[in-house]
Parts: structure tokens; C-alpha cells; sequence
């Protein structure tokens, strides 16, 4: 559950209040009017109904320049509501507002971005050479490369122009990066490309593809209902950056077949990852709370997912045709 404080004028309390007792929220009180004749008001929201709460009271109360909306966490309310109660609430979809926040943060391409994408395809090398298994798993666990794939996907489903562009950049930027210093790191030619952990990311096949769906799949559930953020990061840096990494190594090391079939599964997994990330938020309701906003963003979906559909059959038809050349 959450606490949802309003500050607003004295004149909105009863607007708030029948708010409350429409949406039958389980408790709704009003303090004193301050010294600058605004009121403060709580209501204990299930998270099953905040985000149907916080858009009544943007839509009654967005005209106000002073007023307020603060949502607050609840670590434990008593008494403990019903079975099917806290089904409802388990099951629920975090807030949009809150699910902005969490992408525009992952979305920004800063000096951290930067740090962890050196760090993370530094390691992710050393384990792809080396065939340790364990310090791939590593490089996967400290790669950012999921919040940028996750951002786009949200500004598409809410119609986000802005979020589109800032992550959108990110995502490549951020694969520039990994590409091009794995590239540096191959031509200094200090290992051979034989190591089964390198070998296997230049082949590409329809496995690869159900591994991308299902890696975007479960971080955009992930985001959304609430799972553990660190076991989705793994699964969607197991479908970029050691492609990206073995892309940038080949290059290096002029091995420009190797090179194609790395460059293959990176463009088969991107290409995955955002269509599930955008079928996902369509599934799950994720969408802006005006009328206009929403139209843009079915719009902004529609042509995301055919585009992304249109670009994955392409990609299967170079697989089959990559795999008739090599027998």
C-alpha cells in the first residue's frame, strides 16, 4: 500500500474526499489549514488503485500551480487486508509516475553510464578469452546496458519523444563503447579466438531469438511489478553485451566472418528485446492518462512494433541465409 499526500487549496478537500470514497480507498483524513491557506490530506492507497487515484487527482487538481502530490511508502499497515486482497496488490502494475522516474534515471548517459560500460566489457573480454564462465556472469551483472533498452520501450508506450531521443542515444553510445574498446583490445592480438565462450556468441540461430524476447519479457516485469532488478539485468546483458563484446574482438582481430555472425545475434537481440519491452507495457496497460497523450503513444507503439517486427523477419532471413553459406 501507499500514502498519498495531497497539499492543496482548502475549497479542494471534498474533491478529494469523494475521490477517496469513489475509488472506496480504506482511509482519507484532512489536516489543518496552514498559515497559507493550503490543507494537507492522506489517503492510504492499495497499490492495485494508485495509479487510478493519482490521475483523478491530477485531473481535478492540475490547475493548481501550488498544489501537491506526494506518494509515501507503507511499510506495514494494520490489520492485514484479505487473501484475495493482497492478491489484488501483488499482482498490481507500479504507477506510471514511478516507473518514469526508475527508466529516466537508467536512461541518462553520465560519467556512472560510461565507468560501468568500460568496466563491464573489460571484464566481459577477459571471459570471453579466457573461457571462464564465472567472470562473464560478472561483466552481465555490472553491465548497464538494460535501463537505455527499458527507457526507450516506456517512452514509446507513454508517446515520450524526449525519453525516446535521451535513451535511445544512451543505447548507443553505450554499444559504440563496448564495441570499439573490445575492438582495441583484439588487434593488440594477445590470444587466439578459439575459446568456446567466444565462439559460441558468433553463432546465431532461433533459439537466439526466443532468448531475446524472454530476456526483454522479464525486465520489463521486472519494472513493473516489482522483481529482483539484478536477476533481469543478467538475463538482458546475456543477450548484449557478450555479443557485443565478441563483435568488437573479431573486429580487432580481423576475423570479419566471426565479426558478422557476433554483429548478427547483437542485431537479432536488440531488436527482440525492444519488440518484447514494447508488447509488454502494451499488455500491462502502460499508458499516459490524457486522451490526446494516449492517442500519440498507440500511434508511437504501433509503428514501434511493426517496425521492430518488419526488422526481425529481415534478420531470420539473413540467419537462414548465414547458415545455407556455412552449411
Amino acid at each position: 500500500m501507499k500514502y498519498v499526500e495531497v497539499v492543496t487549496t482548502a475549497g479542494s478537500a471534498d474533491t478529494v474526499a469523494a475521490i477517496a470514497e469513489q475509488l472506496d480507498l480504506p482511509d482519507f483524513r484532512a489536516g489543518m489549514v496552514g498559515e497559507d491557506q493550503m490543507l494537507s490530506m492522506r489517503l492510504l492507497v492499495p497499490d492495485e488503485k494508485l495509479q487510478l487515484t493519482l490521475d483523478s487527482l491530477q485531473t481535478v487538481l492540475g490547475a493548481q500551480q501550488k498544489a501537491r502530490i506526494v506518494v509515501l511508502p507503507v511499510e506495514v499497515a494494520l490489520p492485514e487486508r484479505g487473501g484475495k486482497e493482497r492478491e489484488k496488490e501483488d499482482a498490481a502494475t507500479a504507477a506510471r509516475e514511478t516507473l518514469y522516474e526508475e527508466a529516466e534515471k537508467n536512461a541518462r548517459l553520465d560519467a556512472n553510464f560510461l565507468v560501468l560500460v568500460l568496466l563491464s566489457t573489460a571484464v566481459a573480454a577477459i571471459g570471453l578469452v579466457e573461457n571462464n564462465v564465472a567472470v562473464v556472469i560478472g561483466a552481465m551483472v555490472i553491465a548497464p546496458l538494460l535501463g537505455p533498452n527499458i527507457a526507450f520501450g516506456l517512452g514509446t508506450a507513454l508517446g515520450d519523444l524526449s525519453l525516446m531521443r535521451t535513451s535511445a542515444l544512451t543505447n548507443f553510445v553505450g554499444i559504440f563503447v563496448v564495441v570499439a574498446l573490445s575492438a582495441v583490445i583484439g588487434a593488440l592480438r594477445l590470444f587466439e579466438v578459439s575459446s568456446p565462450e567466444l565462439v559460441s556468441r558468433t553463432q546465431v540461430g532461433l533459439d537466439s531469438v526466443a532468448l531475446a524476447l524472454a530476456s526483454g519479457a522479464a525486465a520489463v516485469l521486472s519494472l513493473t511489478t516489482g522483481l529482483s532488478s539484478v536477476l533481469v539485468g543478467v538475463m538482458v546483458a546475456v543477450a548484449l553485451l557478450p555479443p557485443a563484446v565478441t563483435l568488437g574482438l573479431m573486429l580487432g582481430y580481423g576475423e570479419s566472418n566471426l565479426a558478422a555472425g557476433a554483429g548478427l545475434l547483437l542485431a537479432v537481440n536488440l531488436v527482440c528485446v525492444n519488440l518484447a519491452c514494447n508488447v509488454v507495457f502494451l499488455v500491462k496497460g502502460i499508458y499516459p492518462r490524457t486522451w490526446f497523450e494516449k492517442q500519440k503513444a498507440k500511434r508511437a507503439t504501433a509503428i514501434n512494433i511493426l517496425v521492430w517486427i518488419v526488422t526481425l523477419t529481415v534478420l531470420v532471413f539473413l540467419i537462414y541465409g548465414r547458415k545455407k553459406l556455412t552449411g
